[in-house]
């Protein structure tokens, strides 16, 4: 049950200000998630939070590098909505299960260049972005260039604001996602 300060909003119940980035969703995804109706409580998050995305979605990483950096910030935050929803995206990207698994469990991923990014992205994280030569090194030798290092910062802050923020809302997830869902601890 969410906090009455962060009820499930409608395109109806919503502040104005959030309608238009509802609707958006609601077009691109055919049904409006509780996360998304949530955060319209903050049009400006909401807003905030859709567009840094959609820039982080059209940097130089590759899609499933960059569900790897988000689900890796997702399961470090312990986002259960974060998790079923891009549990589902890399499902959809045609991820190795494998891979899927060791990532909503925060262990070792068995491919060396997904791993790569997920050890950087823990590293940028860990050192508040102050990372050490041999760290950078290790992501550079996978095949990933200084771009793609400054790309995996805008991932973690976009990422980083939808883990607190539905975590701050209770967001749970919903019948579309129900299969991708964490267990229950």
């Amino acid at each position: 049950m969410p906090a009455p300060a962060f009820p499930d909003h409608t395109l109806e119940s919503a502040p104005d200000a959030a309608r238009r980035s509802m609707e958006a969703v609601v077009n691109k995804q055919g049904h409006l998630p509780a996360a998304v109706s949530r955060l319209a409580t903050s049009p400006q998050l909401l807003d905030g939070f859709l567009k840094i995305s959609a820039i982080f979605e059209s940097t130089t990483l590759d899609p499933l590098s960059r569900e790897v950096l988000i689900m890796t910030i997702a399961t470090r935050n312990d986002c259960h909505v974060c998790v079923a929803m891009h549990t589902a995206k890399l499902t959809a990207l045609g991820a190795d299960a494998d891979l899927i698994a060791a990532l909503r469990t925060e262990r070792p991923l068995p491919a060396e260049r997904p791993e790569a990014v997920r050890q950087f992205t823990l590293a940028v994280i860990a050192t508040a972005g102050a990372v050490d030569d041999a760290a950078l090194q290790d992501f550079l030798a996978h095949g990933y260039t200084p771009q793609n290092a400054l790309e995996v910062v805008l991932g973690i802050g976009a990422y980083t604001m939808s883990t607190l923020a539905n975590r701050m809302t209770g967001a749970p997830v919903g019948p579309q996602l129900a299969e991708f869902a964490p267990a229950p601890m």
